[in-house]
């Protein structure tokens, strides 16, 4: 490595191509000092640089500040290729799809005081949590090809939710292309019973309160105010999105060593767009991508049964309205444009968000003046924000921003270093319940692991990737 990295602006650093021989663009990440050091601790930076080297890429090398090392890419990274580019599984990684949804209510903080412990056990009773989890809906082969190539809607159409819930979700709940065929037998048994299940590590149910708003108008456009009680899910497609990565890793290998790519890590194995293979995975991704859409609409049709359960009123009546649900873990096709030219490119966001801007025809109807709700979740001890697509995004990043605060401490290091019953007497302390089936898995998530999210976005506002909405303060978390 010879070249010097520069620091562009207050938020934006360049890493020149010739910080590392072979790279094909440059690399350019978004981070105040601290978070660009801390990206330098862990070698992430290294592995922006390493993204540059793969056939096709536009642009430059993306990294959002809460950037942090991944396999192959870094998880925060963000990378378009042009046709004539790679598709690489490590630039969407092994949940396929992960992403959030957050459920408005018309509740107020006052309603769910005093109840909150017999909420969140109503909700851990009714939601499979935790790592293995099998989910109440099953799914045999013949109901797994229809979600595959169905989506969210499919699952609505079996009764868990509503119609108008497909009007909000990212593609309208289904990602199209998906072939059934392209995924293997070990994904679909994997698959049959995890529908409506939350899994464990990051994953989380949480009840918020909206503490402040900071763009009203856009924030009335959501449904949001503030004192207002909120429900935000993170979960992914389980099983199926871990075996589809591992089973397209190994084909991507093979390609790259037949195509003679030459990689400086082989964690970026790709094959070419034009190629069968890549065009196996990315019909294969669509499934991922579909069952876990499919997953977070069944997990909210339980959080919605137990709301019902504890307040004896109906959702509907409850106010229990999709706001909106976005993956950060995804590669599709999309328009951006390049030079003052349109181009279909293929855009890798991993641990990365879209963030179309108002009129763009990716953004629901009914937000389409405001522009794109973006989810920005924080862990179970600091709060969480909405935000909304700029149009300084498009050029900047591919319409793309942050996914949440982003680790600064490893799972292993943390279950040393911290204490799960101290730390849910420090949350309990400060008004958070805590519902986890596993001590250790608080330890592993613990506020202390993750960078400070408010810090994150703050980066994400000043560089003009996205605008901070609303601010929302956890009151009760549910993990696995």
């Amino acid at each position: 490595m010879s070249g010097e990295i520069k620091k562009v602006s207050d938020f934006t650093w360049e890493i020149p191509t010739s910080f590392k021989p072979g790279m094909r663009v440059p690399g350019l990440v978004f981070a105040d000092d601290e978070l660009f050091e801390l990206a330098q601790r862990d070698r992430a930076i290294e592995q922006v640089a390493n993204v540059a080297f793969l056939p096709g890429i536009v642009g430059r090398s993306l990294a959002m500040p809460d950037i942090h090392w991944g396999y192959g890419f870094p998880i925060g990274g963000v990378a378009a290729f042009s046709r004539e580019g790679v598709i690489s599984p490590g630039g969407v990684g092994f949940d396929i799809s992960c992403g959030v949804r957050l459920v408005r209510t018309d509740l107020s903080a006052k309603d769910v005081e005093g109840g909150l412990h017999g909420l969140l056990s109503i909700m851990a009773r009714e939601i499979p949590k935790g790592l293995g989890s099998r989910g109440k809906i099953k799914a045999p082969e013949k109901t797994l090809r229809k979600v595959f190539s169905g989506g969210a809607r499919c699952v609505v159409e079996m009764g868990f939710g509503r119609q108008e819930d497909i009007e909000r979700i990212e593609g309208r709940g289904v990602y199209s292309g998906a072939d059934p065929a392209k995924v293997s037998e070990r994904a679909y048994q994997r698959g049959k019973d995890q529908i409506g299940t939350l899994g464990a590590g990051n994953h989380f149910v949480e009840v918020q309160v909206v503490e402040r708003v900071f763009l009203p108008e856009v924030a009335e456009a959501f449904g949001l105010f503030e004192g207002q009680v909120t429900v935000m899910i993170h979960s992914g497609s389980r099983g199926v999105g871990h075996q589809i990565c591992t089973d397209y890793l190994k084909v991507m290998d093979h390609v790259s060593r037949r195509e003679g790519i030459e990689l400086p890590d082989r964690q970026l194995a790709c094959a070419p767009l034009d190629s069968k293979e890549a065009r196996d995975y990315l019909s294969a991704l669509a499934c991922a991508a579909n069952y876990a859409m499919s997953n977070r609409q069944a997990l909210m049709h339980w959080v919605r049964r137990s709301f019902e359960e504890h307040f004896h009123a109906s959702e509907e009546k409850l106010g229990m309205d999709l706001v909106f649900d976005v993956s950060h873990n995804i590669a599709r096709m999309e328009e951006h444009e390049v030079d003052g030219k349109p181009m279909e490119l293929c855009v890798h966001r991993k641990g990365a968000t879209a963030a179309f801007p108002p009129g763009h025809p990716g953004v629901p109807e009914a937000y389409r003046k405001v522009g794109q709700p973006v989810i920005i979740p924080g862990d179970m001890g600091t709060e969480s924000y909405v935000l909304v697509g700029s149009k300084e995004a498009g050029p900047l990043s591919f319409a793309s921003t942050c996914h949440g605060a982003g680790r600064q401490m490893s799972r292993s290091k943390a279950k040393k270093t911290i204490d799960p019953g101290k730390l849910k007497r420090e949350l309990e302390a400060k008004g958070i319940v805590v519902l986890a089936g596993k001590p250790s898995l608080l330890a592993e998530e613990a506020p202390a692991a993750y960078k400070d999210v408010s810090k994150v976005v703050d980066v994400c506002e000043g560089a003009g990737l996205s605008r901070k909405v609303a601010v929302m303060k956890p009151i009760g978390v549910l993990k696995g």
